[in-house]
């Protein structure tokens, strides 16, 4: 069987150039692309929509919406819209938001696990063609259901992944997902917990960890020069030490370095700041929690990922060159 894998794009790319990169990982076996949305600068659905209408096989992902600024019916009605344009192709990734963000545009973060329990349950009951009664804290529906009178009647195939991140969350998502979509810019060592994490969950409800799908975010900077892979890897790191430094030192990365990037950083940190703290950063930091290098090492790199419970890679291109990246995983990562 082919390893999969699939392309992460953001917001890095002008829309008509991410289309193509989307058709040309369709030709070159990738599985699924995921579309970001996270700050407040390119929505999700518009470009999976272009992503959809534009291919035939590749399976397109939201990666991740989040479950506040939509109520669940919409983000139902979105989800079969989606589903019309290409049928059984589409998966919704929810996520929990953060802050300071949500705080700013006005949304309180309460319960954020009971919010997600109740946004996942109903939105699948929706795009499962029911009508759905249901008063939970956050949703509020009263004899609902998704009202279509031209097109297919039928139950939509939209499988739901969570991006989970913290423990309670993805203990949540084993119980209640079909799929967790794993974060990026940590060890593969990170891993083995999310997964008991996953597992814990599952078993609630007699599932084992197998049926919960695993997908992760991996940063991938690939060149044939090197030190050009490396450095071109090393910004997003330097101000993830400094944005996340809890995660890192789980990951594996030193107090000592984050402590120096932390008396250089603040926040938010100016363009000087991301340049002086770059210096600190050293090589086998960027390649302990990205696949940077050589076509050679980023695949051994994704190997990793993939042997601590990852099912299939998100690959997250950095650099000018993203068709390269495709097609160095273009027949898997073995």
């Amino acid at each position: 069987m082919t390893d999969r894998v699939a392309l992460y794009l953001q917001d890095a790319h002008p829309l008509r150039d991410a289309i193509e990169y989307v058709q040309y990982a369709e030709a070159n076996n990738f599985e699924a692309v995921w579309q970001a949305e996270s700050r407040l600068v390119r929505d999700a659905i518009v470009p999976m929509a272009a992503f959809a209408a534009t291919t035939t096989r590749i399976k397109i992902g939201s990666g991740v919406i989040n479950n506040w600024t939509r109520n669940a019916a919409v983000i139902a009605a979105t989800f079969l819209t989606l589903d019309d344009l290409a049928e059984d192709r589409i998966i919704l990734g929810i996520g929990a938001w953060w802050d300071p963000l949500a705080a700013k545009v006005g949304i309180k973060r309460d319960k954020p696990l009971t919010a997600m329990r109740e946004v996942v349950e109903v939105t699948r009951r929706l795009l499962a063609r029911e009508r759905v009664t249901f008063h939970g804290q956050f949703v509020h529906l009263d004899d609902v259901e998704l009202d279509v009178v031209h097109g297919r009647k039928t139950p939509r195939n939209v499988p739901i992944y969570i991006g989970a991140t913290g423990p309670q969350m993805m203990t949540l998502t084993g119980e209640i997902a079909d799929g967790a979509v794993l974060n990026y810019l940590v060890s593969p060592k990170y891993n083995e917990a999310a997964v008991s994490q996953l597992e814990e969950g599952a078993k609630k409800v007699g599932k084992t960890i197998d049926q919960i799908d695993r997908p992760q975010l991996v940063v991938c900077s690939v060149d044939n020069d090197r030190k050009k892979a490396l450095d071109g890897a090393r910004k997003l790191v330097t101000q993830y030490l400094g944005q996340q430094p809890h995660i890192m030192k789980a990951s594996g990365v030193s107090q000592e370095l984050l402590d120096e990037i932390g008396r250089v950083l603040t926040w938010p940190a100016t363009e000087e700041q991301i340049l002086r703290a770059m210096e600190l950063v050293p090589d086998d930091v960027v390649q302990m929690i990205t696949a940077s290098g050589t076509p050679d090492e980023v695949k051994r790199k994704v190997r990793e990922y993939v042997a601590s419970g990852a099912t299939c890679p998100i690959l997250y291109p950095l650099g000018p060159d993203v068709k390269l990246m495709i097609d160095t995983f273009a027949n898997g990562y073995n």
